[in-house]
């Protein structure tokens, strides 16, 4: 059996990655999360977390939140645009419930999923290039 992860082609994993998300990138935000997101020009999306210490000084907490939002992408992920992006945890998220916290990711990503997006800057660039050689 197929164990049920997040591949790590589905994740950011680089630091220019996410600080790319933090200098040009829209904004969707909720009671608990607040998220980061901009064209990838992949074939799909894929999760950068960044859960800070001011969310909750437990790490005992903040791996919970981490797990709920990998699992909540990796079944919602399918119907989301290709995106990057990042989700930060506000710190009101530590005192939900597992159930609580998956329908507010969940809502953010029904409302990333309605986001109507630009492709990215290189991906045009390059197609402009190709068409005027």
């Amino acid at each position: 059996m197929r164990p049920a992860g997040l591949p790590r082609d589905l994740r950011l994993r680089q630091a220019g990655d996410f600080a790319a998300l933090r200098t040009s990138s829209g904004r969707l935000g909720g009671r608990c999360f607040h998220l980061r997101y901009r064209p990838n020009g992949l074939s799909h999306a894929r999760l950068g977390l960044a859960i800070s210490k001011r969310a909750s000084k437990l790490a005992v907490e903040r791996n919970r939140l981490k797990r709920l939002l990998r699992e909540s992408f990796r079944r919602f992920r399918n119907q989301l645009p290709s995106v990057d992006l990042v989700v930060m945890a506000r710190d009101q998220a530590v005192s939900l419930s597992n159930v609580e916290l998956l329908a507010e990711a969940e809502a953010l990503w029904r409302r990333l999923a309605m986001i109507r997006l630009e492709p990215p800057a290189s991906a045009a660039a390059g197609a402009d290039s190709l068409l005027r050689h």
